[in-house]
């Protein structure tokens, strides 16, 4: 495994750590989780949908959770009653329980969340509060001729 030592960076910068403990996490999969499959597309300027293949699941079987930053989808199967158990001879559908976690960028809510067909679609916005949008600020010009003085108070 590589990993790369960011710490010279922890020197000149300042509230970037969250930054560099993600990109050092990239380089460690988590256990290469690939359950469930999942799609993040952008469908505007600032939305997004996490689209999650769950079937077998219904809405009381999975919870979702935003706190901190990160998006927490959980999904737990009910017990089956053990006398109407069948005996598969190809189980393809997984019923395994699952947690899946998506890192949230700063100002990224969750707008809704809704289940159909077995795909689970997640809509988040990026919010940003006016006060941290670029504006432009008008530039005023002087006029060149006027000579500057210097004001003094006469005592």
């Amino acid at each position: 495994m590589r990993h790369v030592d960011f710490s010279p960076l922890y020197r000149s910068t300042v509230g970037f750590d969250r930054l560099f403990t993600m990109l050092d996490g990239l380089g460690q999969p988590e256990q290469a989780q690939t359950y469930p499959p999942y799609n993040i597309e952008r469908t505007g300027e600032t939305t997004y949908r996490i689209t999650m293949a769950v079937a077998g699941f219904d809405e009381t079987e999975i919870s979702i959770e935003a706190h901190a930053h990160v998006l927490t989808v959980k999904g737990e199967k009910a017990e089956e009653d053990k006398a109407e158990q069948n005996e598969f001879l190809y189980r393809g559908i997984a019923k395994r329980a699952f947690e899946r976690r998506f890192q949230l960028a700063d100002h990224v809510e969750v707008q809704s969340a809704s289940l159909k067909n077995g795909l689970l679609h997640i809509d988040l916005l990026r919010n940003i509060p006016e006060a941290m949008k670029p504006r432009r600020i008008a530039i005023s010009a002087e006029p060149v001729n006027v000579p500057k003085a210097i004001e003094a108070r006469v005592a």
